[in-house]
This record gives structure tokens, sequence and C-alpha cells, in this order.
């Protein structure tokens, strides 16, 4: 799993008909400080993500894990969208 943040839409009216319905996000990957890495990467939205929000997402063959995702051609999802986090005793992270 990466915490990335929701940096914009995709959208894509011709697609393999299993993704039909599905909502494709752009994140950019960070870092445990929320520091942007400058990663892009799109993933398909099993959890109603907005644009700015903190999420995780999986890729590879976790992002497949998913109901939305189950047997889909996906390679990343983002599949919890991040309440707080913290380092230690260090809270780095409340939405």
């Amino acid at each position: 799993m990466y915490l990335a943040r929701v940096m914009g839409t995709v959208v894509a009216t011709q697609k393999e008909p299993s993704m039909n319905g599905s909502k494709f996000l752009i994140v950019e990957k960070l870092d445990e400080k929320l520091k942007a890495l400058g990663e892009y990467v799109v993933a398909v939205d099993a959890v109603g993500a907005g644009e700015n929000e903190v999420v995780l997402y999986a890729s590879g063959s976790s992002a497949r894990q998913t109901r939305e995702t189950k047997d889909r051609p996906a390679d990343a999802v983002i599949m919890a969208i991040v309440d707080s986090f913290a380092v230690g005793d260090r809270t780095i992270y409340k939405k």
C-alpha cells in the first residue's frame, strides 16, 4: 500500500467493457511526511475519494482484490481514504 493525494480525474468514454462504471483518479505518491514524490498513477476509485484527499492505494496483483476490481484489468486501486496517521508518538496527518 502507498500513501497518495488525489490530484484529478481521468475520463475515458471508450474502455474495456468490464471497466464500465469505474471512476478513474490521478493520484500522486507521498512519503511518510506527506511530501509529494512526483510519481503519478491512474487508479480505480473503490471508495468514493475526492480531489485533494489523502488516500491509500494498492498496485499490482493486490489491486485486483477489491469488489470493484476483482477480475478486471486494474493495476492500481484506491481502497481507503485516510482520516489520520502517526509515526511513533507524532501525528503527521489529521483530516
